[in-house]
């Protein structure tokens, strides 16, 4: 369990996310079109991994529009929610961010509890938590950052250097 703060306020997620230089977890999440997704669809590519509470929140809808900029042939940014498909996809086309794939925990919450994010209390219980993970080629976890207090925005230099090859550090 790892404690993070809600606008000043405590709350605890069940865990903590997956260890540097590990394999990550896979997943099974459901993209726009209502199809299963894991981590095999991104094989060979880079994986930025922004795992959000909402795209109905401002700090979510900013965290995937700035990581919007930096998907390219080689590395996929995966925004992963709660949120429904069909809310995501209306997002992604009122935004112009059709570089990030969204990917819902509509179907199972299995994905919030293997890389430690599920709150497990406070208003937003049963949601992730705001959290970045980025991964090489081969799913090792080069990166990761729990977002201390909710409200906050994640490192965007850090997650950007990780992707590059650079020394980032959680």
């Amino acid at each position: 369990m790892t404690q993070i703060t809600s606008h000043g306020n405590s709350i605890n997620t069940n865990g903590e996310l997956p260890k540097l230089g590990s394999v990550a977890p896979d997943f099974k999440l459901t993209d726009g079109e209502l199809n299963d997704k894991s981590l095999a669809d991104f094989k060979g590519k880079k994986k930025l991994l922004n795992i959000v509470i909402s795209l109905e929140t401002s700090v979510c809808a900013d965290s995937t529009k700035k990581f919007n900029d930096i998907a390219r042939d080689d590395i996929v940014v995966l925004v992963i929610s709660a949120d429904l498909p069909f809310a995501m996809g209306r997002f992604f086309s009122a935004e112009n961010t059709d570089k990030v794939i969204g990917l819902s925990m509509m179907r199972d919450k299995k994905f919030a509890k293997d890389y430690g994010v599920l709150i497990q209390d406070g208003a937003l219980a049963g949601i992730t938590s705001r959290a970045v993970v980025v991964l090489d080629e081969d799913d090792k976890v080069l990166y990761t950052e729990l977002v201390p207090e909710i409200s906050h925005e994640p490192d965007y230099d850090k997650a950007r250097a990780a992707l590059s090859g650079e020394s980032a550090t959680a």
